[in-house]
């Protein structure tokens, strides 16, 4: 059977230090990380138990808690990571952050990240997902929709309840709110399945009830 006839599984993940909401996406025994958190070596031990191979690797925005396990990740599968250029200058912040969660070091020298855009991309084969810029948390961010599954990353973003942090590096409280209203005026469908970088899932739904900054 071909993998285009394969459906793909999307799958929350809470690697230890339970902090940030990882995705794994599958096809087949082709695999995806968006946002990959925690150690590389749990990563591995996961990807190896279930017999996947991993393709590349997608971070939200270059804060240490999105992209902990990616530097270690890619260069030993050899794959692509992929990053919007302008949190290229957030990665010299990873160490201090990581410290805080009492966590090893990224490496010192590591993979440049591929950089990613507004626009389309097929990350596996027949899975499509369409990239947002969403600024504001941090310059780079951006969000990642899946049209043909109903699924929508925002990252740090939006929350169910609430948005970003916008007094880090790279934020901008305009530019966040801006990037808000974007994906507001999207009009996604409301069973929108809505994965936030820390805190509970919700769908476009709830947004609209819960979240006063959703508009």
């Amino acid at each position: 059977m071909s993998q285009n006839n394969i459906a793909p599984t999307f799958e929350v993940l809470h690697m230890e230090p339970q902090n940030t909401n990882s995705v794994l996406v599958v096809v087949g025994n082709d695999a995806v990380i968006f946002d990959a958190w925690g150690l590389a070596s749990d990563w591995e031990k996961l990807l190896t138990a279930r017999g996947l191979r991993l393709r590349a690797v997608y971070t939200t925005h270059g804060h240490a808690d999105h992209f902990s396990a990616t530097p270690e990740l890619v260069e030993k599968y050899d794959v692509p990571w992929y990053l919007n250029h302008e949190d290229l200058d957030l990665l010299q912040w990873a160490n201090g952050l990581l410290d805080f969660f009492e966590m090893p070091h990224i490496p010192a020298r590591f993979r440049e990240p591929v950089d990613v855009n507004a626009g389309t991309m097929e990350i596996l084969p027949g899975v499509r997902v369409d990239v947002i810029e969403t600024p504001g948390h941090s310059a780079g961010g951006v969000s990642y929709y899946f049209p043909d599954f109903g699924i929508l990353l925002t990252g740090d973003t939006l929350f169910r309840d609430s948005i970003g942090r916008y007094d880090m590096p790279g934020g901008d409280m305009n530019a966040l709110l801006q990037s808000v209203s974007k994906l507001y005026d999207m009009n996604l469908p409301d069973e929108t399945y809505v994965v936030h970088g820390h805190g509970v899932d919700s769908t476009i739904a709830m947004l609209k009830s819960e979240n006063p900054y959703f508009k």
